[in-house]
């Protein structure tokens, strides 16, 4: 069982509202309990976010991802200026479906990526909850779970860095068509419906970004 200390939640409340971007009646979220649910079948997946966007601060929640034969199923949570949008900048965690045993780290400045890491977890991330936080900041970004730091990277002089307002992120979709399987497998669905579950997700309680429509 994970252990957290209030200096890893400095700053941060509990994520009381969420969107929904795409096929809603496979998204649960109950904010009465701090829990979001995602099931994907034959129906697919979905994507939920904060309403509001982010500039710096510390974010994630604990994840428990799907048990079974997963292969195939990308399910993640991740920070982006907007997803879809190919000049965004993102910050990532991504659990692969063919292995259960690690994460993925990835980090895009203006639509660039190839910054990818795996570590190995040392559990089956399906078998419990676990605690999945970034910390960004104008210098440094971190990765952590359980409270132990898996990834540091540090701001290079003239580097190009993550500094748009971003959104958290979550989603459960099938990866299969990309690079022919090898990056999370083929799906296999033998043992669906797979729920992502999500427990306790932080944001920041400063450093909100307003549209215009909301100042």
């Amino acid at each position: 069982m994970s252990t957290h200390t209030s200096e890893h939640h400095h700053g941060t409340a509990i994520l009381k509202e969420i969107a929904v971007d795409y096929r809603p009646e496979v998204c649960l979220h109950k904010p009465e309990d701090d829990e979001i649910h995602i099931t994907f079948d034959h129906r697919g997946g979905a994507r939920w976010r904060s309403h509001h966007r982010f500039q710096y601060g510390t974010f994630g929640g604990r994840i428990k991802c799907p048990a079974g034969n997963t292969s195939g199923l990308n399910f993640n949570i991740y920070l982006s200026s907007l997803e879809g949008d190919k000049s965004q900048d993102e910050i990532d965690f991504e659990f692969l479906g063919k292995d259960k045993l690690s994460v993925q780290t990835n980090v895009y400045t203006v639509g660039c990526g190839n910054r990818e890491q795996i570590h190995p977890l040392g559990f089956d991330y399906s078998d419990d909850f676990h605690e999945y936080l970034i910390k960004w900041s104008p210098q440094t970004i971190e990765w952590l779970v359980d409270g132990k730091l898996i990834r540091k990277e540090e701001r290079k002089p003239d580097e190009a860095w993550p500094e748009k307002p971003m959104f958290l992120y979550s989603s459960v979709w099938d990866a299969s068509y990309i690079d022919e399987g090898r990056w999370t497998g083929n799906y296999v669905g033998c043992d669906a419906p797979y729920v992502c579950s999500y427990r306790n997700v932080r944001v920041p309680v400063e450093n909100i970004i307003l549209t215009e429509e909301e100042k």
